[in-house]
């Protein structure tokens, strides 16, 4: 049934398809929508254990989805271990110019400029309060507010990992991104299982300059330093992964993983969408920005292989880019992935393509 709604969703700009979509699926924190999906959309339980969490599945959202962390509730009920929001800046700031994302059918591919489009920490920090989320999903949908005895939907704890993605803001000079890291690891240390140091979208200028050794260094340090902070002071473990480039040459990369691992982080996501445009067919395939979907398989594949060699099991990995079906999630975790994140996998395949990917024999 989903290619009859990819074709009319299609037929919209891509970013309006995506909020159009993100808001449907916003229902999925109401009731009885959310035991409906809940039911539709069940799947097998497959637990892995991972930087000191369980996750129930393998099989989770990537970044870049909900980037302010308004329908995680509805999300939740499509299957995934996991659910990373964001990605989230300190300040509210509208991203790129539009249009900046562009489809690329022929290729199984999106391109997207968006540039960390976010409404905000504080406004995510809203919506990770449940009883002032229940109040914008029922502002939202017109319905009457629920009697004050019932307490609001929200994930349930071992229902679904939540991540964050957290990066900095465009005006904030590297020299300084420290300070906005820090200021969402200390706002979002309480909401979160888990955060993920975004320093490799190709859309903010320079921000991939902090993958080098040096600068890595000094900013990981630090975080890992207020981690433990907070850590003490929530009673409570934080884990925080790096996510990685698929354009970093071996060299660089390994430098990248061996400062991960020397400033205590718990985990390496790799990897982000590329700059490469190896073999395009599509009109679009000129358009700058990061490219995701089937081209960036071997890409991030290959990164793949080379990190779970270079870490040499001290870490998990979580392996993302180019996941569109249920065999390219398995040879991911027969590469040595703990965890697998799709994206644009699901524009192209619909909301079922985690049950389907689950329900095959791994």
């Amino acid at each position: 049934m989903y290619p009859f709604f990819r074709s009319l969703l299609f037929r919209l700009d891509p970013e309006t398809a995506h909020h159009l979509t993100l808001q449907l699926i916003r229902l999925g924190g109401l009731e009885p929508i959310h035991s409906i999906l809940r039911l539709i959309f069940s799947a097998p339980s497959k637990p892995v254990d991972a930087f000191g969490l369980t996750f129930k599945n393998p099989i989770g959202l990537a970044a870049g989805y909900d980037k302010d962390a308004v329908a995680i509730v509805g999300l939740s009920t499509l299957g995934f271990g996991h659910i990373e929001a964001g990605t989230v800046t300190p300040q509210p700031q509208p991203g790129n110019p539009r249009p900046r994302v562009f489809r690329l059918p022929e290729d199984e591919a999106v391109i997207n400029r968006m540039g960390f489009p976010s409404r905000g920490l504080q406004f995510v920090l809203k919506q990770l309060n449940p009883a002032l989320r229940e109040n914008a999903l029922e502002k939202f949908t017109g319905l009457a507010p629920r009697p004050k005895k019932k307490a609001p939907r929200t994930i349930k704890k071992g229902e679904v990992i939540l991540g964050i993605n957290l990066g900095k803001n465009k005006d904030t000079p590297n020299e300084q991104a420290v300070l906005d890291y820090l200021e969402l690891l200390q706002g979002l240390a309480p909401h979160a299982d888990y955060l993920a140091i975004n320093i490799s979208s190709p859309n903010t200028v320079g921000l991939r300059q902090l993958q080098g050794r040096a600068a890595l260094a000094g900013l990981l340090t630090q975080l890992h330093a207020q981690r433990q902070l907070e850590e003490k002071k929530l009673n409570k473990r934080l884990p925080l992964l790096v996510k990685l480039a698929p354009d970093l040459s071996e060299s660089e990369l390994n430098d990248a993983v061996d400062v991960i691992l020397d400033t205590h982080m718990d985990g390496i996501l790799v990897t982000n969408t590329t700059l490469g445009r190896d073999w395009l067919r599509s009109q679009q395939r000129g358009e700058s920005g990061g490219l995701s979907g089937s081209p960036l398989r071997l890409r991030s594949e290959t990164v793949l292989h080379r990190a779970v060699k270079r870490v040499n099991g001290k870490v998990p990995i979580v392996s993302s880019g180019g996941i569109m079906n249920p065999e390219d999630a398995k040879r991911r975790l027969d590469l040595g992935a703990a965890l697998v994140q799709v994206y644009t996998g699901l524009i192209y395949q619909g909301p079922g393509l985690v049950k389907k990917t689950l329900s095959v024999e791994q």
